[in-house]
Order: C-alpha cells, then structure tokens, then sequence
C-alpha cells in the first residue's frame, strides 16, 4: 500500500525529516549522511540531491525506520 505515499526529491525528504526535528549531524564523503533527533532513531541516508527517492522508500524511512504511523507520516509529508 505504498500509492498514498509520493516519491521525494533527496532534499524534499530531508525536510520532511527535519519537520520531525531530524538535522545533519555527520556527513560521509558527498552522499552518506547522519541525521538525528531527540527521542527518535538515529538515520543514515543516501543523499543524491537529483535522485528521486520512490514512494516505498519514503514509506519505509518514515514508518518503519522513524517509527511514525501512515497517518503521521503522510500529515508530516504533506505538511498538515
């Protein structure tokens, strides 16, 4: 069930992350980098600013990695 989810843009992702309190903490050579947040897991992505990042991914990211619900991640994503 990954159609409500759109694909993103790298840096649209990244702003979404960072409407969750997620900021850069550590960048690896150009594309690999840490973000963290204040009671939510620390991430590492892959950040291709042109690629875009598929409706699955972004689900996966958000629900499974962040810990959000659907409806969470889709009000943050769409920023309701």
């Amino acid at each position: 069930m990954t159609g409500e989810f759109p694909s993103l843009e790298a840096r649209q992702l990244l702003r979404v992350l960072g409407r969750l309190g997620y900021r850069v903490t550590r960048q690896d050579g150009s594309s690999h980098r840490w973000l963290e947040a204040d009671g939510r897991p620390r991430l590492r992505l892959a950040f291709h600013d042109r690629v875009t990042v598929g409706p699955g991914l972004v689900r996966q990211i958000l629900v499974k990695q962040v810990g959000l619900t659907v409806e969470e991640a889709l009000e943050v994503i769409h920023g309701d």
